[in-house]
C-alpha cells in the first residue's frame, strides 16, 4: 500500500492528509476534554463513552476521507482535460510562435525561477514540437483516479488510528483515554514534521515543532469559533 501511497499521492498530498485526519481527532478530544474539565460533562458521565467517541471520531475522519478522495478523482479529471484542451490549442495553432506562447503561459511560473530565457525557449520549442505529434489521451476518470482516491481515505483512517487506540484500551476511564489520545496525536504531527524535514533537508525538529504547534493553534481557533 505504501508504493500506491508514494505512486498516486503527492508528498505534500499526503502530509496534509495525515494533518487534517490528526486535526479532526483533536478538534474532538480537546473539544471533549475541556467539557469535561469545565464540568459541563461529569467525569462519571464521561467514563465508559470512549467507545463511542472513537466510533464518532472514526466516522468522521472517514466521511471526510470520502469527500477528500471524491474532490482528488474530480482534480485529476479536471487536470486531463486541462492537458487535453492545452494539446487541442497547440495541434491547432496558426503558427509555431502562437503553440509556443500557450505553452510559456502554461509551464513559466514553475520553469522561470530555474532557467534562463533561452533555456525555455529551446525547451517550449521541443514541447511544441512533441504535442503537434501527439495523439489525445483519454480525458475522463480513470482506474489510476480511484486508486489515488481508495489511497486518500486510506490514509486519512490510517494516520488517526494510533490516536483513537486509547479510546479503545480504556473503555472505562475516558478522561485518561482522551489525555493519552491527545499526546499521541500532537507525537503523529511532529513525527510528520520531522519526516517532512528531513525529506526537504529543513531542520526536522523545527519542522516537527512548527506543524505541531500550526496544528494545536487551528484546532484552538476551531473551538473557539465554536466548531
Amino acid at each position: 500500500m505504501s508504493n500506491v501511497l508514494g505512486e498516486f499521492l503527492d508528498p505534500i498530498d499526503a502530509l496534509f492528509t495525515i494533518f487534517f485526519s490528526i486535526l479532526f481527532a483533536l478538534l474532538f478530544t480537546l473539544s471533549y476534554g475541556i467539557l469535561i474539565h469545565h464540568g459541563v460533562i461529569s467525569s462519571s458521565f464521561a467514563r465508559g463513552y470512549g467507545q463511542e467517541l472513537f466510533l464518532t471520531i472514526i466516522g468522521a475522519v472517514t466521511a471526510w476521507g470520502i469527500i477528500d478522495g471524491v474532490l482528488y478523482v474530480l482534480g485529476e479529471s479536471l487536470a486531463r482535460r486541462e492537458r487535453y484542451r492545452l494539446l487541442q490549442y497547440v495541434q491547432t495553432s496558426n503558427s509555431e510562435e502562437e503553440a509556443t506562447t500557450a505553452i510559456a503561459y502554461e509551464l513559466d511560473f514553475i520553469l522561470e525561477p530555474i532557467t534562463s530565457d533561452e533555456q525555455r525557449h529551446a525547451l517550449y520549442h521541443d514541447i511544441r514540437a512533441y504535442l503537434s505529434q501527439a495523439e489525445p489521451q483519454a480525458v475522463g476518470i480513470q482506474r489510476e483516479d480511484i486508486v489515488g482516491a481508495v489511497a486518500t481515505v486510506f490514509l486519512y483512517v490510517a494516520a488517526v488510528l494510533p490516536s483513537l487506540l486509547p479510546l479503545l484500551l480504556l473503555p472505562d476511564n475516558t478522561a485518561l483515554a482522551i489525555r493519552i489520545s491527545n499526546v499521541v496525536s500532537f507525537i503523529v504531527i511532529f513525527a510528520t514534521g520531522y519526516n517532512w524535514g528531513l525529506h526537504t533537508d529543513m531542520n526536522p525538529w523545527k519542522m516537527g515543532l512548527l506543524l505541531a504547534s500550526a496544528c494545536l493553534a487551528m484546532v484552538l481557533v476551531a473551538i473557539l469559533l465554536g466548531g
